[in-house]
């Protein structure tokens, strides 16, 4: 995008501006990066209360036909022809060479795939997508939809008020509801490591919707800043950070997202992009030289992205890709890649802030314990 394009705004942009939002460019849009009460305020009450983000900037589409599930599979590895029905999944589309284009969330809405991806890949997405399985089934945006989320223990308590039954939703399941006429349709998700939903809306409504949960006396709007030092401290990526088209799930530390069905020895074992590098990383016939890990200041200096990480001999061994301090724990922390000699939790690296080290040591995530509602 050139310095000339103009911003895009979403169906929130008036609340926002009424709020005192400072905005900010953002994935091409003009987003709130906060409001009066602060980054701090915001997380604090989001880990204690309920937040509510627009993250209306995210790209929704549905993969429609007898064939979806099999042709979305094919660019992932990961297992989408077995998921039921309102379940939800994280998925990875994937390069040729293994590595990640995005990741993102589906849901098997029973008679088509309902797709959410981060806004900065939403055009590259969904043009990878039609390119590769476009005659497989029908792939269709959605940007009349806006995307709601709301983060936070007392989340469930505001959002039944508006919409009864949202209470008998578990974590990475959704489903469909009624407000006021207007279909919603919501998942028990999010990217905070709280319980809470991501709703989505049309956007003729979604500023009427976001009035509404907004009235609620557990619920504050929230920022850019704030989520990103909510999903920080639950040790999930941001793409563009954290992972990249130079990182393969494994070396992300995704193995998880990776369903055994896909692996070497499963089912339906690859057929996905990249497959031989990244099965061959998963199985350790071809382990991978590098890991995504957490990271934890010992001395209260902030340690950013881009800082480099050294051995104790002064040896580059690798790179932060998120840091800040983490308004919860109340310490620093990061996200880094080291090579896989110092991937072990324990180890001492030191991180080269302004010519100094700092000392940091591998720890596990999340750096605060996530609290998903599974029934």
């Amino acid at each position: 995008m050139s310095d000339h394009t103009p911003l895009l705004t979403t169906p929130l942009n008036a609340l926002h501006l009424e709020l005192g939002a400072r905005m900010v460019p953002f994935a091409g849009y003009s987003m709130p990066v906060q409001y009066p009460a602060g980054l701090m305020a915001e997380h604090h009450h989001t880990r204690n209360a309920a937040g509510l983000f627009d993250v209306s900037h995210m790209g929704q589409l549905r993969l429609a036909g007898p064939d979806a599930a099999a042709a979305f599979e094919s660019l992932m590895p990961v297992d989408v022809i077995g998921l039921g029905v309102n379940k939800q999944r994280y998925g990875l589309l994937l390069t040729d060479e293994g590595t990640i284009i995005d990741d993102l969330m589906f849901v098997n809405r029973g008679d088509h795939l309902f797709v959410v991806v981060n806004g900065a890949c939403k055009a590259g997405d969904i043009a990878h997508i039609q390119a590769r399985i476009g005659q497989r089934c029908e792939v269709i945006p959605m940007p009349e939809r806006a995307l709601l989320a709301l983060q936070g223990p007392q989340a469930v308590t505001a959002l039944q008020r508006l919409v009864p039954g949202v209470e008998q939703l578990v974590f990475m399941t959704g489903g469909a509801f009624d407000w006021n006429g207007t279909e919603l349709y919501i998942t028990r998700s999010g990217y905070t490591g709280e319980d809470g939903f991501e709703i989505s809306v049309h956007q003729a409504q979604a500023d009427a919707l976001a009035r509404a949960l907004l009235a609620q006396p557990e619920v504050k709007p929230i920022g850019l800043g704030a989520r990103n030092s909510l999903r920080l401290e639950a040790g999930l990526c941001l793409y563009g950070n954290d992972i990249d088209t130079t990182t393969t799930p494994v070396e992300a530390a995704l193995n998880w997202a990776l369903q055994k069905v896909r692996r070497t020895g499963g089912e339906r074992a690859g057929g996905f992009p990249g497959a031989d590098q990244v099965l061959a990383q998963l199985d350790g016939s071809q382990p991978a030289t590098r890991k995504r890990v957490g990271l934890i200041a010992k001395d209260r200096v902030p340690v950013r992205e881009h800082v480099e990480l050294q051995n104790a001999a002064g040896e580059r061994i690798g790179e932060v890709t998120s840091g800040l301090i983490g308004p919860t724990i109340n310490q620093p922390i990061a996200i880094g890649y080291v090579d896989a000699a110092h991937a072990a939790l324990g180890t001492q690296v030191n991180a080269i802030v302004r010519g100094k080290a700092v000392a940091m040591e591998v720890a596990a995530m999340p750096f605060v314990p996530t609290r998903y509602y599974r029934g």
